[in-house]
């Protein structure tokens, strides 16, 4: 791998990815958002904006998708609609991201013989556990909008690596959180809440369980898993194999801040009864055996580094609003 584009870069775990491949000393290339403010999200403020060449484009037009990953030999694949609320408001929003998309993607890295390609995937694709720890054979249940879009596209990925034999790995985070993440995640939603001095916090469902990783971590994960011989046309997940329940994050986050709270139940933040999943247990066999990836961060490390951000930058929150 010599020259890199980063797709999303200017997200939550792009520009972690970015400021990691940059920091070994790739040459990357970030591929954002087009938009009149020329803005590129967390890029702009990060250490390595002057040391990355940035493109503006459209994941969804394949001549600007087609024409930043031309001079590039690995494509790092993370651009998509992420937020599961606002894909019961607009699930065609999510096919044209997150389906269209990746098939630009991937029809240019056919066509410009790209010789590594990385499909960002979600846990969310395996629905509620049917057993756990869960597997990368786990069957794929599109228990939302986002989730159908993200099963989509992961199906076509290994479809042309089967077809064309398209050198592809399609990587499947489970939770990853940490400094950046939107303000609708459980963390940042939590925390705020507490930070600006509530001590009743409204929330949805407190029983589902989630695996979460440090965002610094997963980003190790993609390295990893992209600088691994083998594993194309697999699916390889990136998790701690640990759970916790929503309710007892909220009272380690409240322990980490210094506070106690009570919960009250909030109607729109919990998702139709069919569409919530209730249970992420990640099996992290394959990475392990696979690559050389293993996590620097625990839960509560990472919660702590994660807190202290938020802290620092509570301009960026509306506590006060439920973000959809």
């Amino acid at each position: 791998m010599k020259n890199i584009l980063v797709t999303g870069a200017g997200g939550f775990i792009g520009s972690h990815l970015t400021e990691l491949l940059v920091a070994e000393g790739y040459q990357v290339k970030a591929f954002v958002h087009y938009n009149s403010w020329n803005k590129w999200g967390w890029l702009d403020s990060s250490p390595v904006r002057n040391k990355i060449q940035v493109v503006t484009g459209d994941i969804r037009d394949y001549d600007s998708v087609f024409a930043a990953m031309q001079g590039c030999d690995t494509v790092f694949h993370l651009a998509a609609l992420i937020g599961i609320p606002y894909s019961y408001v607009s699930p065609q929003a999510y096919i044209k991201t997150n389906i269209d998309g990746t098939y630009n993607v991937l029809q240019a890295a056919r066509l410009l013989n790209i010789e590594k390609l990385m499909v960002t995937s979600t846990s969310e694709t395996y629905g509620t556990a049917q057993y756990v720890p869960i597997d990368e054979n786990h069957p794929m249940v599109g228990q939302s909008p986002y989730s159908a879009t993200k099963i989509g596209a992961d199906q076509l990925s290994v479809s042309y690596f089967k077809s064309f034999d398209l050198p592809v790995k399609i990587v499947r985070p489970f939770n990853t959180y940490g400094p950046r993440q939107s303000a609708r995640a459980i963390i940042p939603t939590v925390s705020t809440q507490i930070l600006n001095g509530s001590r009743s916090l409204k929330l949805g469902n407190l029983t589902p369980t989630r695996d979460l990783t440090f965002v610094k971590d997963t980003a190790k994960g993609f390295l990893e898993i992209a600088k691994a011989d083998g594993l194309y046309g697999e699916i390889t997940n990136i998790g701690m194999s640990e759970e916790i329940t929503i309710g007892n994050l909220v009272k380690l986050i409240a322990n980490i801040i210094g506070t106690e709270v009570e919960i009250i139940a909030d109607e729109q933040r919990i998702r139709p009864d069919k569409s919530e999943v209730e249970r992420l247990f990640c099996n992290n066999t394959k990475i392990k055996a696979s690559t050389n990836w293993t996590p620097d961060y625990t839960l509560e490390t990472g919660l702590a580094e994660t807190i202290g951000w938020i802290r620092e930058n509570m301009s960026y929150f509306k506590s006060d609003i439920y973000n959809v």
